[in-house]
C-alpha cells in the first residue's frame, strides 16, 4: 500500500479541501515528508503545465496517485445527475480532459459530489443518467488505462450514494471493469455498520482509499481504529493507494506530518 496527501493549486477555490496548496511546493513538502505520492484536486486540467508537473515529480521522486474532481461541482456546479443535457455535455468534455491527464500522471480520476443529488426528481431517472454517463466515460477512459472511481459521501452532505454498500449496487448497474470505488473512512464512520468489514467484504469493487480520523483531522487525532482497518486490507490483499484528505489544522503543514508519521510506520508494516 502507498500513501498519498490531497493538494491544490494556489489558485483553487478555499472550498478545495486539501492539505497542500501550490503545486510544486506540495509536491516538494510531501516527498520530504516520506508520501509515495500526492493526490491532485483540480476542476480542469489546464490548471496544471504538464511538463512543469512531469519535472516536480521526477525531481521529488514520487506519483500522482490520483486526480479528484470535488471543483468539479463545487466551482463549477457540474454533476452527472444535472436533467439538463447541455450541462451533461460539459461534465463529459471536462471529465474526458482529466481522463487524458491521468493517462499520464496516475490512471485514477475520482467522482466526488460531482456524481450529483437525486434531489425532486425520482431516484431512478437521476440514477439512469449517472448510469448512462459513467459508462460513456468509462468506455472513453479504458483504451488509455485510466480508472474511474466513485467516492461514497455522507448523507450531511449528499443524497445520492452514501455508503459503500450502496456503491457496489451502482457499480454493478454501471457494469464496467474500469469503474470502482473509493471509500473514505470518515465518510465510512457515519454510513456503513463497519469500516473495515465492509471494505474487506467488497475488495473487488475497492479502487482507492481515502483516510481521515473521526473528526476529519489527521490519522492518530480521533478515535478510527486504523490499525483494525489495515489488518482487514491486508487480509483483503489489498495493494493500492491510500490518500490522506483531512482538514489542514491545527496548519497544513502540521496536518500532513501527524498523518505521516501515524501511517507511515502502520503502512510499512502491512505492506
Amino acid at each position: 500500500m502507498k500513501l498519498a496527501v490531497a493538494i491544490a493549486d494556489t489558485t483553487a477555490a478555499p472550498s478545495a479541501f486539501v492539505v497542500f496548496r501550490g503545486f510544486e511546493e506540495s509536491i516538494r513538502k510531501a516527498a520530504a515528508l516520506g508520501y509515495d505520492g500526492v493526490e491532485l484536486a483540480l476542476k480542469i486540467a489546464d490548471e496544471v503545465d504538464r511538463a512543469a508537473l512531469r519535472r516536480w515529480l521526477g525531481a521529488a521522486g514520487i506519483e500522482v496517485s490520483c486526480i479528484s474532481t470535488g471543483q468539479v461541482f463545487a466551482a463549477l456546479g457540474l454533476m452527472f445527475t444535472d436533467p439538463d443535457p447541455a450541462r451533461r455535455a460539459q461534465v463529459r468534455a471536462v471529465f474526458c480532459g482529466l481522463i487524458d491527464l491521468a493517462a499520464e500522471f496516475g490512471r485514477i480520476v475520482n467522482i466526488g459530489r460531482a456524481r450529483g443529488f437525486i434531489g425532486p426528481a425520482p431516484r431512478a431517472e437521476a440514477e439512469a443518467r449517472f448510469v448512462e454517463l459513467a459508462r460513456d466515460l468509462c468506455d472513453y477512459a479504458a483504451p488509455k488505462g485510466v480508472t474511474l472511481v466513485l467516492e461514497p459521501v455522507n448523507r450531511y452532505e449528499i443524497d445520492f450514494i452514501n455508503s459503500v454498500a450502496e456503491g457496489v449496487d451502482l457499480m454493478k448497474k454501471v457494469g464496467r471493469p474500469n469503474m470502482k470505488l473509493m471509500p473514505d473512512v470518515f465518510h465510512m464512520n457515519i454510513e456503513d455498520r463497519t469500516i473495515g468489514g465492509e471494505l474487506e467484504r467488497h475488495i473487488e469493487y475497492v479502487g482507492y482509499i481515502h483516510f481521515a480520523d473521526s473528526n476529519r483531522l489527521a490519522p492518530g487525532q480521533g478515535h478510527t481504529d486504523f490499525a483494525d482497518i489495515l489488518a482487514h486490507l491486508r487480509r483483503a490483499k489489498y495493494d493500492g493507494w491510500i490518500s490522506v484528505e483531512i482538514l489542514p489544522k491545527p496548519n497544513p503543514d502540521t496536518a500532513a506530518r501527524q498523518a505521516a508519521e501515524f501511517l507511515l510506520p502502520m503502512l510499512r508494516k502491512t505492506s
